[in-house]
């Protein structure tokens, strides 16, 4: 069952525009032709004396058949894509979307539109000349049959019999694929490149944001008022805090003192460990005290409702070196595919102006 899946899957992705199998549902019934209104009758005219002639053969009628699958639904320039091929292509995406139900007018026009932008792109691709190697698509299909982990080729071919198609399709799905990646490649992704100074001015205008996900780890003592919430008790923290602060710029352990001396209990048996956190996970004042302090560096007394904390900067991830070439990675990146989408989207736009296409559906 599993491999009879994959194997769908497999047609699914590689089989569009070939021939229609008998399970491939119908997307919907021929429309009637509208019936002529009746006439009213003109006058005769004479009737012309009969002359009797020998009998002559007359051709039988042609029988109507109301199931015509192959008739063209879109004209691409000069070449059609008819009812089979939309057919087949919209079962192949219900095999691999695994949708059962029946499929809306709507969506089979959207699907047709779709098509039409693909044929496009390989009429592009001819136009250009692009040759796809025997080689590349035998490389290509056995990539495929090994990651269906099928036993053989003939075992795949057999597979295909069954479903009313050949490995020469497949073959040509391929080929068309590998055509239309390699005309987008010539007429969008290689003339698409993004500068160092795009970089800059991206990094500066989105610094904020970028920050944002970047860690940092800390340390902290916290003083609490130990007489109640009166002036004097606060001051006393202060006081506190400011003596512990003097110690440890004399070298004293900071992880001994805040296991002596702070009332966080989360943090107080760690030394005061606040672990590995990350950019907006702490109140925006306490954040902003500990990320002012270099690695190693110990702050002044800060009052919160808490009491007075003593902050150490462990260490923080910031846009400089390792930092600032992921960042510049990731900003080309986001560049190069805005570029990239627009040139798409205007290369796609050119080639339907000067395209000749005819919807019949």
């Amino acid at each position: 069952m599993i491999r009879r899946l994959a194997v769908a899957g497999l047609l699914a992705v590689a089989l569009g525009g070939c021939a229609v199998p008998s399970w491939v549902p119908w997307l919907g019934k021929q429309k009637e032709e509208p019936k002529t209104p009746p006439v009213a009758a003109a006058p005769r005219e004479p009737e012309t004396p009969k002359v009797d002639r020998p009998d002559e053969p007359r051709p039988a009628p042609r029988p109507r058949d109301e199931n015509v699958t192959d008739r063209v639904v879109a004209v691409v320039n000069n070449d059609a894509i008819t009812l089979a091929d939309l057919q087949q292509a919209v079962a192949a995406w219900r095999m691999q979307s695994h949708q059962d139900g029946p499929v809306s007018d709507e969506f089979v026009r959207q699907f047709l539109t779709r098509m039409i932008d693909h044929r496009l792109q390989l009429q592009e691709a001819e136009r250009e000349k692009i040759v796809v190697e025997e080689t590349e698509i035998e490389e290509e299909l056995a990539d495929r049959l090994k990651k269906l982990n099928l036993p053989s080729r003939e075992e795949f071919e057999r597979i295909l019999k069954q479903q009313g198609l050949t490995i020469e399709a497949v073959k040509k799905n391929i080929r068309d694929e590998f055509k239309v990646a390699r005309v987008i490649n010539r007429k969008v992704r290689f003339r698409v490149s993004v500068t160092d100074g795009e970089i800059a001015k991206y990094l500066e205008a989105n610094r904020q944001k970028l920050e944002t996900g970047l860690g940092y780890r800390a340390r902290h003592i916290l003083v609490v008022p130990e007489s109640g919430e009166s002036d004097a008790a606060w001051e006393a923290a202060r006081i506190k805090a400011d003596l512990l602060r003097t110690q440890l710029l004399q070298g004293a352990d900071f992880a001994e003192l805040a296991r002596q001396h702070s009332r966080d209990p989360g943090s107080a048996k760690d030394g005061g460990d606040l672990g590995a956190l990350k950019r907006g996970e702490l109140a925006q004042d306490v954040e902003a005290q500990i990320l002012s302090l270099g690695p190693g560096e110990v702050s002044t007394p800060h009052r919160s409702a808490l009491g007075y904390h003593v902050f150490r900067l462990e260490s923080k991830d910031s846009l400089e070196g390792e930092g600032l070439a992921r960042a510049h990675a990731q900003i080309k990146e986001i560049l190069f595919r805005e570029k990239y989408e627009a040139r798409l989207e205007a290369w796609l736009k050119e080639i339907k102006q000067r395209a000749v296409v005819e919807i019949r559906l």
